[in-house]
């Protein structure tokens, strides 16, 4: 087998072969037989040669005959490449015993639910890995990475929500006389702290590969500041920076980053969807940069773009109607403020165990007598932006929610109303005199 320039009939011109164990790995991958260095070993193959512009020739008609051709594709519902047979009436068809005769086994996600346990990231904050070295080699068991998640989350946004929940930003605290006015530059410095004490690899940690302005990509500083940590990198690690951005817009495989040009990727920037159409912005989009073929060096590879409540609020949202939902419970927490009430709004990112399992309110919000001391709390579910089946299994969730605080629900209508003050008011047993 062969890697062959894009467009190319593949018989003439450049080919780089394949090695034979990487060839048998291949193989092995494809019709769903491999073990997991197999499958590791192909994904890189198959995402190299994308981002690389090449395809890949089969060599079952022999080496004097235009050869059948397989294209590198990305499954972006479950996050993975596969290999795409070409099959067009001028395309010669690949043997029948040839094993790229059939389409590719691919293992695709099951139905997606939303709905099922979300846990923080295990390990390094990282995304790519290394290829092996040695497929005959029997490969490391990395337990954390077979244990199961939900497929439908990419590792990326789990990152994203990591980064954002250490550091606080999915909080809105309390309103106070003295309290630095909340800003862009003030989000960044709240994340960027944070990424001082988390790693990418062992001694490397992410504050000094992560970049947060679109100008470090088109003045190619971040590629240079990559190139130098990567001389030092950890053996065993696959060098990998990340480009952290607010973004007003994402379109197709473009991150339209504040104060700059669009951010090329070179996957379809993957955000959160309703009813089929995606979340509008503002983002905060993540972007991991890797290694791409030698001529080309590294490159933004794939992106996560997470809805945020604004600028000044890195809080993230899964809807239009859960960022309004949110901008609502600013407004009472400040009307809590004038009348000796601090009001604290969460916006839990990851899962919480109860007695009754696990579940995710969509907002937690806790208030405090200035005078009294006495605390009361409430868990918010922002209901109406969904299917009738979404609707149905969050509420059989609130029986979980329960167990950690009164649960209320609102739906657009009801907001529209004004309803959720006056239920916030009765769930945290706020008195009547409050204005």
């Amino acid at each position: 087998m062969w890697l062959i320039d894009r467009y190319s009939p593949g018989r003439l011109g450049f080919r780089i072969t394949l090695p034979e164990p990487v060839r048998q790995a291949l193989v092995r991958w494809y019709v769903g037989e491999g073990v997991r260095a197999d499958e590791q070993a192909s994904i890189v193959l198959v995402q190299q040669a994308r981002i690389g512009e090449k395809w890949i020739a089969c060599d079952c008609l022999g080496a004097e005959c235009d050869p059948p051709i397989l294209t590198p594709a990305y499954l972006s519902e479950s996050e993975t490449y596969y290999l795409r047979r070409l099959t067009a009436a001028k395309r010669p068809e690949h043997l029948e015993s040839c094993p790229f005769f059939r389409e590719q086994a691919i293992i695709r996600p099951g139905k997606k639910e939303r709905l099922s346990v979300l846990e923080r990231p295990d390990g390094y904050f990282s995304v790519l890995k290394p290829a092996p070295e040695r497929l005959a080699q029997q490969p490391v068991v990395d337990n954390a990475a077979q244990r199961t998640h939900n497929r439908s989350v990419p590792r990326l946004a789990r990152l994203l929500w990591r980064l954002l929940d250490l550091s606080a930003r999915n909080i809105m605290p309390p309103p106070t006389a003295d309290a630095p006015e909340r800003s862009i530059a003030t989000e960044f410095r709240a994340i960027m702290a944070a990424a001082e004490h988390i790693e990418v690899a062992p001694g490397i940690a992410l504050a000094r590969v992560l970049w947060t302005h679109g100008r470090a990509y088109h003045s190619r500083r971040l590629f240079a500041g990559l190139r130098e940590q990567a001389r030092t990198w950890p053996r065993g690690h696959q060098p990998q920076g990340f480009l952290l951005v607010f973004a007003d817009e994402v379109r197709g495989d473009q991150v339209i980053a504040a104060g700059s040009d669009p951010i090329p990727v070179a996957t379809q920037v993957i955000s959160p969807s309703v009813h089929g159409r995606r979340v509008e912005g503002p983002y905060l989009a993540l972007i991991v940069v890797g290694q791409m073929p030698e001529a080309k060096g590294y490159s933004p590879l794939r992106a996560y773009a997470q809805p945020i409540c604004s600028g000044r609020w890195f809080v993230p949202v899964d809807s239009a109607f859960e960022r309004a939902t949110a901008a609502e419970l600013l407004r009472y927490q400040r009307r809590l403020a004038g009348c000796g009430h601090d009001c604290r709004v969460v916006k839990p990112v990851f899962d919480t165990l109860t007695p009754l399992g696990s579940c995710r309110p969509d907002f937690f919000v806790e208030s405090v007598s200035r005078q009294t001391g006495t605390i009361g709390s409430v868990i918010v579910e922002a209901l109406g932006f969904e299917t009738v089946e979404y609707e149905n299994a969050k509420a059989a969730t609130h029986p979980r929610m329960a167990t950690i605080a009164p649960v209320i629900t609102i739906d657009p209508t009801e907001l529209d109303r004004g309803l959720l003050t006056a239920r916030l008011d009765g769930a945290l047993a706020i008195a009547d005199t409050v204005d």
